[in-house]
């Protein structure tokens, strides 16, 4: 099995629950405000973990087996391990923006 393969219905679940949010964002009419948050937080662990997977790899505490990845590498870290971080922002932003709705039934409080 391939590490592209194993995070797939991760990535799939996480889009679905960001979907669900980004209704609810719309409705609240805070999409805008859900998108850019959702895209900071994402570089942020973008950059993180291509930083510290190149280090933890070169410093020998794991690596990848060749035909369990793409063959594509940043550096030393295969372009799958992106997957965890995006899945992650995806899924938190769905689950924060459905609690931050249950929490304010009337909408969006600007105090």
């Amino acid at each position: 099995m391939t590490y592209l393969l194993l995070s797939a219905p991760f990535v799939v679940a996480a889009l679905v629950l960001f979907g669900i949010g980004a209704a609810h964002a719309g409705y609240r009419r805070d999409l805008r405000r859900y998108l850019s948050a959702w895209g900071a937080s994402t570089a942020v662990l973008l950059v993180l973990t291509a930083v510290f997977d190149n280090i933890m790899i070169a410093a020998g505490f794991f690596d990848y087996r060749e035909g369990g990845i793409s063959g594509v590498r940043i550096v030393l870290m295969p372009v799958e391990d992106l997957l965890y971080p995006i899945a992650g922002a995806l899924l938190l932003s769905g689950v924060w923006q459905l609690l931050d709705a249950a929490r304010e039934p009337g909408g969006r409080s600007d105090a």
